[in-house]
């Protein structure tokens, strides 16, 4: 999938593209690259859920790494084209529905509950496991150009 669709869409983004790009230690660095310069354009809108901002900082807090939590926690409360959603009570029941349907753990769910709930087109995530979406396109790392 090019990049250059996104354009005027509402981009959800998973957990792990956003570590990868922040920490650049993946394959995936060139188009994460890309695809983050795109973004910050506006050429697109990311967005994605405060189960993120729990998920980035686990690792850096474990492993005292204040210099990630600071960036990650500037890129995700700061930015002017990624906003993050909270779990509201629409999600908790999207996601309650989702999980009983496809047997998903309470973070995936939640997190494609915000996807569909905030009408996201793409979920970009790394993550192949994940069901697909009524309306919303699953986009895995792999497949970006």
């Amino acid at each position: 999938m090019v990049i250059d669709s996104f354009k005027s869409k509402i981009i959800f983004l998973d957990t792990a593209p956003l570590i990868y790009f922040i920490e650049g230690s993946s394959p995936y660095k060139t188009v994460l690259k890309k695809l983050f310069q795109a973004n910050a354009k506006g050429d697109f809108l990311f967005i994605t859920s405060s189960i993120t901002l729990l998920e980035v900082l686990v690792h850096p807090i474990k492993l005292q790494r204040m210099d990630l939590v600071t960036q990650y926690q500037t890129i995700l409360t700061q930015s002017a084209t990624l906003e993050i959603m909270d779990v509201t009570k629409p999600i908790a029941i999207k996601a309650a529905e989702l999980r009983a349907i496809h047997n998903l753990k309470t973070p995936d769910s939640i997190q494609l509950a915000t996807a569909f709930i905030a009408g996201a087109h793409f979920f970009i995530t790394n993550d192949r496991g994940l069901p697909a979406i009524k309306n919303i396109k699953l986009v895995n790392l792999s497949d970006l150009k």
